[in-house]
């Protein structure tokens, strides 16, 4: 057993190392052909130095970026060489790859930031953190009731976006001595105002369901995933019932930790194609796309793990199913909105289709979560958010101006990295 443990790994890390190094051709091909932002032409970089399985952390904030780039030039600097290529591909604002630390330096001299925007807790944000010419802010890739959510990570941004009164009180309790007046800014949610898109379907009578689960996570306290313990059950009563429509978005991190997970993820999609080949007019939709948007404003019921998509979608005022985690384990913050909120449990699953049938027309459902929507995000009318993210943002930029001003006369010390190092880049598994 051991001799055949070894090959596997042999195995797989030259299939690693074949995939890394054809990632770096194409990058070498593609880069000279990539317009590079002049000299000091931007005012915001969003600092993304993950691999392109956490892409879709980075992809929720395409549109809200491109329409801050009308007024403050925005571009995103990668690390990774397979995210630089599919950013290249996608993103709304121009993004430059600077794997090795000497690289980010030049680009932050020739440049003239004032903000940088961080959309996760990667390491490699603290090499960024260096420079103290410029702010340092957290936006944060949802909105949860997550572990995650309260991080004393926090402290380490100038400033944090956060989206309203929940996350204000949240955080008051976990963080010790957190400035929350001056350092956490309430935006809402700047996505919301963008959730549209080309429906991949004719609308019907059918009732449309999102089941939108979460990865299985890495550690039993974040086992927030339905897949294997709700999923399967939940799927197959819905694609049975003939009135409703599925459209499945599980995280594109499923299966990456447990075997069964990743079976339980498989057999949902292949229930979703057999369920089509018998009923074609059925159109369930089977989603891994990276647009994020019209699957959360189309649906008359969505169902959710603990994770920002239960925000997503409580920002649009729609009715909303949580999953109960199987887990005793898992961390359960119910101070919020998890503490009123209409839960699946594994032994509900088979009732399904009598509980969405409920929570679309139950007057205190519906109630409850216009009250919680307004918690979390305020004023959650079209084009409210945006507003207040430009308006944060240009608090911040007066801010930089102002205290530019009463440094104007101090010597420009060098903030390079002492140790010069070039860095690796992600496990090339991540490449695939």
């Amino acid at each position: 057993m051991p001799l055949i443990k070894d090959l596997k790994t042999a195995r797989r890390l030259l299939r690693n190392i074949l995939r890394s190094r054809r990632t770096r051709k194409q990058l070498e091909h593609r880069q000279p052909t990539i317009a590079q932002p002049r000299p000091g032409s931007v005012e915001i970089a969003v600092y993304f130095a993950d691999s392109r399985v956490n892409l879709y952390q980075i992809r929720q904030w395409y549109a809200p970026l491109k329409e801050l780039a009308k007024t403050h030039p925005v571009a995103i600097i990668t690390r990774s060489p397979g995210t630089a290529l599919t950013l290249w591909d996608e993103a709304p604002v121009p993004t430059v790859y600077r794997r090795k630390v000497v690289e980010l330096e030049r680009f932050v001299s020739e440049q003239d930031l004032k903000i940088v925007f961080y959309v996760n807790q990667n390491t490699k944000n603290f090499q960024m953190f260096r420079y103290g010419r410029m702010w340092h802010v957290f936006i944060n890739h949802g909105e949860s009731d997550k572990m995650y959510m309260t991080t004393n990570q926090f402290k380490a941004y100038d400033y944090s976006f956060v989206a309203g009164d929940a996350a204000l009180e949240r955080l008051s309790r976990k963080l010790w001595d957190f400035d929350l007046d001056k350092r956490a800014i309430p935006i809402g949610r700047p996505q919301a105002d963008h959730f549209v898109g080309e429906l991949p379907y004719q609308p019907d009578d059918r009732a449309v369901v999102l089941y939108a689960p979460t990865w299985e996570g890495d550690r039993a306290a974040a086992a927030y995933g339905s897949v294997a313990s709700h999923g399967v059950t939940l799927v197959q009563h819905l694609l049975a019932s003939g009135r409703h429509r599925v459209i499945y978005r599980p995280h594109p991190r499923s299966g990456v930790v447990d075997a069964e997970y990743k079976a339980a993820n498989q057999q949902i999609i292949a229930a979703i194609a057999a369920a089509n080949a018998a009923d074609p007019d059925a159109h369930h939709i089977y989603d891994a796309g990276s647009e994020l948007g019209w699957q959360l404003a189309a649906a008359d019921v969505a169902i959710t793990d603990i994770s920002a998509m239960v925000y997503d979608r409580l920002a649009t005022g729609k009715p909303i199913i949580v999953t109960r985690p199987a887990s005793a384990k898992a961390d359960v913050d119910e101070s919020g909105f998890l503490g009123s909120c209409e839960w699946l449990t594994t032994d509900s699953t088979d009732r399904i289709v009598e509980i969405v049938d409920r929570v679309q027309t139950s007057t205190d459902s519906l109630e409850n979560l216009q009250h919680w929507a307004k918690r979390h995000f305020g004023d959650t009318s079209p084009g409210v958010a945006t507003a207040r993210f430009h308006a944060a943002v240009g608090q911040l930029v007066d801010e930089w101006h102002r205290h530019s001003a009463i440094h104007a006369g101090d010597r420009i010390e060098a903030e390079a990295d002492p140790f010069d190092e070039d860095d690796e880049d992600e496990a090339p598994a991540d490449e695939s």
